[in-house]
């Protein structure tokens, strides 16, 4: 069963299949998944206990799935009661969540399609970094896989669909960075990590937006399939304006 309408809009998420059990909805960037207790504002966790406070006052609960960097876009898996949570956590375990994500790169791959299996680890264990969350690869990191396909090519970038088959810590963004093309807009592996850090210590600024082009890195999740009751669900979602204008400008 294949779902890409939406079926009520709120203005940071919209969702796109519901049931008694699960919702899936699609996320804005750049809306937090979940709230950091630094400062009071917007988070998708917020607005799902707001659309869903009937269903919480009466025995629900709100359990997100997947969750999504506060800049990627796009679809989340979202448990109403405590059995579907269960059910669904133990799909994720097995790996039976199929994802697959847009991304706009640097670059143009002389390639069609990759696959990039390096472990990836925290790179403050291997290395220096002024950037604790940052990822690396690396020979004693965890097993991790992603598959990478070239869907068009632009002036300086390309648009991909990735999948990845494991849930590593900014896989995606790892591994693409890995094979020569990172993400447009990454602030973090894009190639100078004091984009980041810049960006935290004064915001987004003019010369930022000219060395990353894109206020947010151009990651956005398009497609799940996951199985529920029986039967399989998938829920796409297109690509989103600011992806699309960015290759288009291109």
């Amino acid at each position: 069963m294949s779902f890409d309408m939406p079926i009520a809009v709120c203005p940071e998420f919209r969702v796109l299949y519901e049931d008694d059990g699960v919702l899936v909805v699609d996320k804005a960037a750049p809306l937090l998944t979940h709230p950091t207790g630094e400062k009071n504002e917007p988070t998708l966790w917020h607005g799902l206990h707001e659309l869903l406070a009937y269903e919480v006052a009466t025995g629900g609960q709100v359990s997100l799935i997947n969750r999504l960097d506060r800049e990627t876009s796009g679809i989340t898996l979202v448990a109403k009661t405590a059995e579907a949570a269960r059910e669904l956590g133990k799909a994720m375990q097995a790996r039976l969540l199929h994802k697959e994500y847009f991304a706009v790169v640097q670059g143009e791959p002389l390639w069609r399609s990759a696959c990039c299996a390096e472990p990836i680890l925290r790179m403050e264990d291997v290395a220096e970094t002024r950037i604790h969350v940052r990822q690396c690869c690396h020979p004693e990191g965890k097993d991790c896989r992603t598959e990478f396909e070239v869907l068009s090519r632009h002036s300086g970038m390309a648009l991909l669909l990735c999948r990845p088959y494991t849930g590593r810590m900014h896989q995606i963004r790892v591994h693409a960075a890995y094979l020569g093309h990172p993400l447009v807009g990454d602030k973090i592996y894009g190639g100078d990590e004091s984009c980041y850090l810049d960006f935290i210590a004064s915001g987004w600024t003019p010369e930022l937006a000219r060395r990353l082009i894109l206020p947010r890195h151009a990651l956005h999740a398009c497609r799940l399939s996951f199985p529920w009751q029986g039967r399989t669900i998938t829920v796409e979602s297109a690509l989103p304006s600011d992806l699309w204008g960015l290759l288009k400008s291109h």
